[in-house]
């Protein structure tokens, strides 16, 4: 069951709480009992959710050698790196480490959210989040997604809008 939080909410809850209700985004908490055996964690989501998988996006970290840059695309398919590449006008861009990326956003991997890292990083939202009303993406653990629309997902996260999913 999905909770409504407002821009007030987000006193308590993880950084990507607190960021998006800073921002007064509107938004709604879905939790969920996460198994870490699961294969995807976002198909996981999705499913336990009831939610469209097409709506529900991971978040990923990639590292161009001078910087990590943040590809958030849906669940259903993977990040095109030569995409992203081109997207923050990179040469090209390589997964990040999974220590690397724990340490640049605060959050452990499988629950990384691109709202409230520890440092902003540039950002890209998969174009095809565009198509849908509501978006979902993590909440900053295993077992929380946010709802949010995909211009706050934007706003909120500096993000830019390119294809860089495949």
């Amino acid at each position: 069951m999905a909770k409504r939080s407002g821009p007030r909410a987000g006193s308590a809850g993880t950084p990507a709480t607190v960021a998006l209700g800073a921002a007064g985004v509107e938004f709604t908490a879905h939790p969920y009992e996460h198994d870490p055996r699961a294969a995807s964690y976002g198909l996981e989501a999705a499913e336990l959710l009831g939610l469209e998988p097409a709506q529900v996006f991971k978040t990923l970290l990639a590292d161009t050698g001078a910087q990590l840059v943040v590809g958030i695309v849906p669940v259903t398919g993977q990040l095109d790196l030569k995409a992203l590449a081109r997207a923050v006008g990179a040469s090209r861009c390589t997964m990040a480490d999974p220590a690397a990326a724990q340490r640049a956003t605060g959050y452990v991997v499988g629950g990384i959210s691109p709202v409230g890292q520890k440092k902003t990083h540039p950002t890209v939202l998969d174009a095809s989040a565009l198509e849908h009303s509501v978006v979902y993406v993590s909440g900053g653990r295993r077992g929380l997604d946010l709802g949010l629309a995909p211009a706050d997902l934007v706003r909120v996260t500096g993000a830019i809008t390119a294809r860089i999913g495949r």
